[in-house]
């Protein structure tokens, strides 16, 4: 259940002055209108209890030319904004016909994070984005909003979709720890009004081992060596100075255990606090080693700037 719902929901699947270290203060994320609601999602009835499985109803044929979300318990939380990875649990239903597409217990058990970013289909982050932690909505997700044609799911071209959705927990959109004053030497960290970061390589030799600073400290909960976290991160090459990878390009960070990151990231990673920002210099032999992967050739030495948004 937990496989299907992250499935179904990610598009394109079927089921300052500056220092070497110290970036520029952290602005909150602000967030941009949601659906509004209207007459499509006001006919979906829901009863029970938030954390509880809701009993759901709603006429069938259920179809919306536009995504629209109505409020079933409201939320005392955190307010949802987009980019932020959140953790839901939620039904699924096909509009047009009723038939469940996933159902989840709404006890903690089949709860399913995801980002609300360009990887999400739009229907569920114009569903989500504005509402708070702790609240329950309805959702009509107009067809082009949706998960598109899926003959495995019986979903056609002009099927809307309802959401019924708990919004159970939201990670942090960006670092948000206090700016620290660090040494010169690594690179530099640069951010977007959004928290989008550059990085600048300094001149000089390129490091042999494994270095990283913290360029904010957060106040969150310290992440242990085997934990599984929430990041948003940039990945450069220091031989040619190009970004390999970035959550940041799709505003989608990543849910990932440290076992499967390089070793030099996890190394950096493993004993700081939610919310911090580094800046990493993983050598080859911490990172993809002699072996080329993706657009990394073999033997390089990489360079992240990391947000620890939270741990799962």
């Amino acid at each position: 259940m937990r496989k299907a719902s992250a499935l179904i929901i990610t598009a394109g699947l079927v089921m300052t002055a500056l220092t070497a270290c110290a970036g520029p203060g952290t602005a909150q994320a602000s967030c941009d209108a949601g659906a509004p609601s209207g007459a499509a999602s006001k006919l979906v009835s829901v009863t029970g209890d938030f954390g509880a499985v809701p009993d759901i109803s709603f006429p069938t044929p259920l179809k919306s030319s536009t995504t629209q979300r109505t409020e079933i318990i409201a939320g005392s939380g955190p307010q949802v904004v987009p980019g932020q990875m959140v953790s839901v649990e939620s039904n699924l239903y096909n509009g047009t016909t009723g038939e469940p597409l996933q159902l989840s217990a709404f006890d903690g058990s089949t709860a399913v994070e995801f980002g609300l970013g360009d990887a999400t289909n739009p229907g569920f982050v114009a569903g989500l984005v504005c509402a708070r932690v702790g609240e329950r909505i309805a959702v009509v997700i107009a067809p082009n909003d949706g998960i598109g044609v899926n003959d495995q799911l019986r979903v056609s071209a002009t099927d809307s979709l309802v959401l019924v959705v708990d919004i159970v927990k939201a990670f942090l959109p960006r670092a948000d720890g206090a700016d620290q004053a660090v040494a010169n030497g690594l690179p530099a960290v640069v951010l977007d009004a959004d928290g989008t970061p550059g990085i600048v390589l300094p001149s000089g030799d390129v490091p042999k081992a494994l270095e990283f600073c913290v360029l904010k400290k957060g106040t969150g909960e310290k992440v242990a060596s085997d934990a599984t976290v929430v990041i948003h991160y940039t990945g450069l090459l220091w031989a040619s100075d190009k970004v390999f990878e970035s959550t940041w390009a799709t505003r989608t960070p990543r849910v990932v255990p440290l076992s499967d990151l390089p070793q030099g990231l996890a190394t950096a990673i493993s004993g700081q606090t939610v919310g911090s920002q580094l800046v990493v210099v993983v050598p080859p032999a911490l990172g993809f080693g002699p072996a080329a992967q993706g657009q990394v050739p073999a033997g390089s030495t990489l360079v992240y700037s990391v947000d620890i948004l939270g741990i799962n």
